[in-house]
């Protein structure tokens, strides 16, 4: 699959200085950010939203395909139009990992104050009962 390519990006990316507040949350503070109307960003595939579903009300911005490629350039242009750098954000992907490091991105490059990093990722939001939605369909030309 796509691990091949992931790594040496997020190698990359872990190296980027921090700047503001990333921080990791659970599955009860994610429920309360969202109740709070905090947006979530999705960084999955397209093929991991339709195997699992999504959290409901999510923007689905996919970081790396399915072939370990990004364009953080796009992708942070999609972010910044539903969270400016003042804005709190919570970023989402399988399991924590690769929103671990797309979160020093966001706080060190793009200068965003508060991101919240789901650590546990949609399987345990998942494995816990919690609402999800199934995916809409990837439109067409976009990275999903």
């Amino acid at each position: 699959m796509f691990r091949k390519w992931v790594f040496p990006a997020l190698f990359m990316l872990a190296a980027l200085p921090v700047r503001a507040s990333v921080v990791d949350i659970d599955n009860e503070q994610l429920a309360r950010l969202l109740a709070a109307g905090v947006p979530v960003v999705d960084i999955r595939t397209g093929t991991e939203w339709r195997e699992t579903g999504i959290v409901p009300g999510s923007h689905l911005f996919t970081f790396f395909d399915e072939n370990g490629r990004s364009d953080p350039a796009a992708w942070l242009r999609k972010v910044q139009g539903v969270a400016k750098p003042e804005q709190a954000v919570i970023l989402l992907c399988r399991s924590g990992n690769r929103t671990r490091v797309v979160s020093q991105l966001l706080s060190a490059r793009a200068g965003y104050r508060t991101v919240y990093n789901v650590g546990s990722g949609i399987v345990a939001w998942a494995r816990d009962g919690r609402p999800m939605a199934p995916a809409p369909p990837c439109p067409a030309g976009s990275m999903c």
